[in-house]
């Protein structure tokens, strides 16, 4: 199995990220980084000698691509820097190994107390349900095969992860585990429950109506507004935010 964690300089939840996994001797972990080499960088490299770091240019469909064409795992795992993995991934993943599915995704969960932290969880699982449609922050997997076939992510400004599980379904079964991939709740925090996930509905609808990602990927960073404007230089962000 190889780890694959797009990042832009966010150290502390790459830490946590990084815990989530675990140091398996069946597992490598790669984090392809498009941000500076920060001393905090240097640190978390101390700390965990077992990962293998990549430079990239930033854009998380190149920097994902960029780690699958270095990984040596049979399946590919691709962890958002700001999700962590469940207790039992491991064995979780083991179960799928020698069977007909190509990839799947593990259950959505936000490390938020508020009960909208608890409407999303059940809209998205049922979106999982009804239309085999997991996102990115949901720890997505693939048989590394099937990857390299489907040509690995398309390298959008938005709408990547979208665009590759409905290829990725296309070429076989699907697994959704039961098993919970926490993500945190910054950004809904920050734009608020309602207006942040609204705001996602719409742009995922129009991307199927065939809008280019480019003018999706503007109307996010213009819907994200002050929040993004009011953040410090020194409090990078996940690709993708």
């Amino acid at each position: 199995m190889s780890v694959i964690i797009p990042v832009l300089g966010d150290t502390k939840c790459l830490a946590q990220a990084f815990a989530s996994i675990g140091h398996h001797e069946c597992v490598e972990t790669i984090v392809v980084n498009a941000g500076a080499h920060t001393p905090a960088i240097e640190k978390l490299q101390r700390t965990a000698p077992w990962a293998r770091w990549v430079v990239s240019l930033p854009g998380r469909g190149r920097q994902m691509n960029l780690g699958a064409s270095g990984a040596s795992g049979v399946w590919l795992l691709f962890l958002h820097a700001d999700t962590r993995l469940p207790v039992g991934w491991l064995e979780e993943l083991q179960k799928i190994v020698g069977t007909q599915s190509v990839g799947g995704s593990f259950r959505f969960q936000l490390a938020s107390a508020s009960r909208w932290a608890r409407v999303i969880e059940r809209a998205v699982a049922l979106r999982v349900r009804w239309f085999e449609l997991p996102y990115g922050d949901q720890a997505l997997f693939a048989r590394r095969d099937v990857f390299v076939a489907l040509g690995g992510y398309r390298e959008l400004p938005l709408m990547e992860d979208v665009d590759f599980v409905r290829r990725l379904r296309g070429a076989g079964r699907l697994y959704h585990s039961a098993l919970q991939a926490v993500t945190s709740a910054r950004r809904w925090e920050a734009d608020g429950w309602v207006r942040r996930s609204s705001e996602n509905l719409l742009l995922v609808l129009l991307f199927f109506f065939g809008v280019s990602p480019e003018w999706l990927a503007q109307r996010y960073r213009t819907s994200r507004g002050s929040t993004a404007r009011g953040r410090r230089a020194s409090e990078p962000g996940v690709i993708g935010e």
